[in-house]
């Protein structure tokens, strides 16, 4: 490692960055990360649960008969720009000139079929009518050919004022309408979490943002908040919080050379989602929903997601109960050794392969083995049938101490030039929609310390740009990845209904977003 600057080294203190996290990078940058070993995927019966209808109300049932009993927060990454939606009409303004060629030559030329889909559905937009307004007053395709109007309109979108969508936070941007009403995702999270997440006349949500984002999620929330709650007769708590300055990750050169700016200055990233770990262990909730901002519907088609969502809710408080009435009875020895083969069997329910050893033990160290395995945090997760989605996917997997488990694996992670391991990607039938219930206290009430059950080993390292050169940049094992590596972990079968993303505006074109 160069030598440290006495500036660099009170930047890193400002950070709250440690010395030896950063000199961990560093050697991970010139290692590398090792992929992920993939035994098999998970499918039903073999990692994935299926539940019949029966047993799906079942779980409702244990879920509505607790939740006003403990405390729920639902938990919702929202820092994400909208960049990546408008990533198409981006080119289209990169690349298109009108003089040159027809909008329908440049399509047919680009391949761009997106932007074509887009204005050819301008008008079902939520923001069309703000665009029609502002158009006409403004004049701003007057004497303008209508090739030159797409181009023109695509500008103001994205990047001027009061739209400039591509540098907005896709929390705030306009998914939905009702009558005349406009909502944005960050509203839809307040009207689903009442209907499962709401406690007597009290709901508990939680956004991570990012910190320039600030006054624009307080000021739609100060304009939402008084009418959702006189509609649900409910009160909202709210909190934000951002990702922690300590969890950034230095930048280096091709060479792993630490990159500096114009000014000398050390490069520091946001090292992805994995970096809100610190934000999860810093609440204090029994359960806890996570879901992605943009995976939200209209009200008209929330039903089903509601359900399953106290389905999940439900399964997690079935095997939290168990787990923390055993740990606690291991605690006070009255465990007796005729009761050892079921609670062996309830690890292999909890998807925990037992090493061969851990059967020759005596009674002593097999309660020691069964306390230390069962006292983790614990996850259930839903998996939607992969029809395609890009993303994370339920395996089983190997780890470098050749354990085995089961874990959300994302593509980055996989070596798919070893034809092994392709083979087993391209078998896998299920898909991770970021769908978790969740119960980060022990047996006694106290939280657990989230960082002892992270795998470090499943980092990212990405290759980005950095005034015209590449760089690499080094993220974090995944919140729903190697964050909760060492989670008890369940997955349960949800319906695809239950996963309707936004990752392209043209999403908002499908009938969960447009229907009545």
């Amino acid at each position: 490692m160069e030598q440290l600057t006495a500036f660099d080294k009170l930047l890193i203190g400002e950070k709250g960055i440690e010395i030896n996290k950063l000199q961990y990078q560093l050697e991970l940058f010139k290692k590398g990360v090792k992929p992920i070993e993939l035994i098999r995927p998970a499918t039903l019966n073999d990692g994935i649960l299926s539940f019949s209808k029966d047993e799906a109300i079942k779980y409702v049932s244990i879920y509505q008969k607790k939740k006003n009993t403990v405390d729920i927060l639902k938990f919702v990454p929202a820092s994400g720009a909208a960049t990546r939606m408008f990533s198409f009409l981006s080119k289209f303004i990169n690349e298109y000139n009108p003089e040159k060629q027809t909008f329908e030559e440049y399509i047919s030329e680009s391949n761009n079929v997106e932007t074509k889909i887009f204005f050819t559905h301008l008008s079902q937009f939520a923001f069309f009518d703000e665009l029609d307004s502002y158009l006409t007053k403004n004049n701003s395709l007057k004497n303008l050919s209508e090739d030159e109007k797409k181009l023109t309109i695509a500008r103001i979108l994205l990047l001027e004022e009061p739209f400039a969508y591509q540098n907005k936070p896709k929390g705030l941007f306009p998914f939905h309408k009702y009558g005349n009403n406009i909502v944005t995702a960050f509203e839809e999270h307040f009207q689903e979490a009442v209907m499962y997440a709401s406690q007597g006349e009290n709901v508990h949500i939680h956004f991570t943002i990012s910190p320039e984002f600030t006054n624009d999620f307080l000021k739609k929330l100060s304009e939402i908040r008084p009418i959702l709650e006189k509609r649900y007769q409910t009160h909202f708590e709210v909190n934000f919080s951002y990702q922690d300055s300590s969890t950034e990750t230095i930048a280096v050169t091709l060479d792993n050379i630490p990159v500096r700016n114009s000014e000398g200055n050390l490069i520091f990233r946001p090292s992805g989602h994995g970096a809100l770990l610190k934000n999860l262990n810093d609440t204090t909730a029994d359960i806890i929903f996570i879901k992605n901002i943009d995976n939200v519907v209209k009200q008209t088609y929330i039903d089903e997601s509601i359900f399953y969502k106290e389905v999940l809710a439900g399964k997690l408080e079935e095997i939290r109960s168990r787990c923390h009435k055993i740990l606690r009875q291991i605690q006070k020895n009255k465990i007796k050794k005729k009761d050892i083969p079921q609670l062996l069997a309830f690890l292999l329910e909890l998807n925990i392969h037992i090493p061969n050893y851990v059967y020759k033990f005596t009674k002593k160290y097999i309660l020691e083995y069964i306390f230390e395995v069962l006292n983790r945090p614990i996850r259930v997760c839903g998996m939607v049938k992969n029809e395609g989605e890009a993303g994370g996917g339920p395996f089983w997997i190997k780890d470098n101490e050749q354990r085995k488990s089961l874990q959300i694996i994302e593509i980055s992670q996989i070596d798919t030039e070893n034809p092994n391991q392709n083979e087993i990607l391209n078998k896998s039938t299920h898909f991770n929609p970021v769908d978790i219930v969740c119960c980060i206290k022990n047996y006694r009430g106290e939280v657990f310390d989230l960082t002892q059950f992270v795998d470090f080993n499943q980092s990212f390292i990405t290759q980005k740009t950095y005034n015209g050169e590449q760089i690499k940049a080094l993220e974090l094992p995944g919140l729903w990845n190697g964050c909760m590596a060492k989670w008890l972990t369940i997955f349960v079968e949800v319906p695809i209904s239950t996963f309707n993303p936004v990752k392209s505006i043209n999403d908002l074109l499908k009938k969960v977003h447009q229907g009545n």
